[in-house]
């Protein structure tokens, strides 16, 4: 469960890297993540893919070391800054844990929990287009025999 909730949350997560590496404030994460497609790989195994959404809310794929990969949707205000810190709420939870943020390229970047450095995951941007990994919108209507003919 810990790896799973680390994963998902990791989504908006960045971490400590080599020195090149710069530690990103809550707003240039959010700059930097919200809305783009990442993939990721995390310490323990796990690897999926995924997006932020600007509700602080997350879409993605899941794989968690040898199982099938799963979608995962986590609501909106699931991720939300906390002074400058990014952290993740999850209903029922005991905690909230928050991460710490560092950009390692311009398409990279690593999330770790907050004071423990060796719970982490790394993502990768891919592709430069801001394409949807899932979608919160209701179908729309159905269009009547007019509309559709109208066309």
């Amino acid at each position: 469960m810990r790896s799973t909730l680390l994963a998902a949350l990791g989504f908006a997560a960045l971490a400590s890297a080599p020195a090149a590496a710069q530690q990103l404030t809550a707003d240039q994460a959010r700059e930097f993540v919200v809305g783009r497609n990442f993939t990721f790989n995390c310490f323990e195994g796990t690897k999926g893919s995924g997006r932020v959404y600007p509700d602080g809310s997350v879409a993605g794929i899941i794989t968690i070391r040898d199982n099938a990969p799963r979608f995962v949707r986590l609501p909106p205000n699931t991720l939300r800054v906390r002074g400058e810190a990014v952290c993740g709420f999850v209903k029922g939870m005991t905690f909230e844990p928050c991460f710490d943020l560092v950009k390692t390229s311009t398409t990279t970047f690593r999330g770790s929990l907050s004071g423990v450095q060796t719970m982490w995951c790394d993502f990768v941007s891919f592709g430069t287009e801001r394409q949807q990994v899932a979608s919160r919108r209701s179908k729309s209507k159905a269009r009547s025999p007019a509309e559709a003919s109208a066309e």
